[in-house]
């Protein structure tokens, strides 16, 4: 069922959308978290090597795309685990409320379905986003991308 805020909304994800999907994720890492992270960093993170398998990951577990009418503008998941997996969002939709619709998604849907808490891994670029929304960081993370070492962040939000 499609949820509206304003002139945005959210879909489901379906199969036809993973190249959509794949364009905002290299677009947000390259325009966005580029202010965050070394060129090196980004042309690390800032890949996808298989589109197919891409698409499983997406088709795998509850993905949600936010559109402006009917161009998509941003995405996000949920894991089984209660684990937010991706968030991203256009680069010229940031600051709109695009990523508060959408974690709103994920919010709903985690309750839903009985989880406690829900946690993410997020980038420098996103930590603020995430606070300002409730989350607490669990601890400080050096995760290594392609022989490039980034720094990120376990938080976690418990649902009420």
């Amino acid at each position: 069922m499609p949820v509206s805020q304003d002139r945005f909304s959210v879909k489901p994800y379906e199969p036809g959308d993973a190249q959509a999907t794949i364009d905002i994720f290299l677009g947000a890492i390259r325009e966005v978290a580029s202010r965050d992270y070394s060129p090196a960093g980004i042309a690390a993170w800032a890949q996808v090597e298989d589109a197919e398998i891409w698409a499983q990951y997406r088709a795998s577990r509850p993905t949600w795309l936010a559109m402006d009418g009917s161009k998509p503008i941003g995405f996000t998941d949920l894991k089984p685990d209660g684990c937010l997996d991706m968030l991203f969002v256009s680069p010229d939709y940031q600051g709109k409320g695009v990523a508060s619709l959408l974690l709103a998604t994920v919010e709903r849907t985690a309750r839903e379905q009985g989880f406690q808490r829900i946690f993410t891994e997020a980038s420098l670029t996103a930590r603020p986003f995430f606070e300002r929304n409730g989350f607490a960081v669990v601890t400080a993370q050096q995760v290594e991308k392609r022989g490039q070492i980034l720094s990120n962040f376990l938080m976690e939000k418990t649902l009420k």
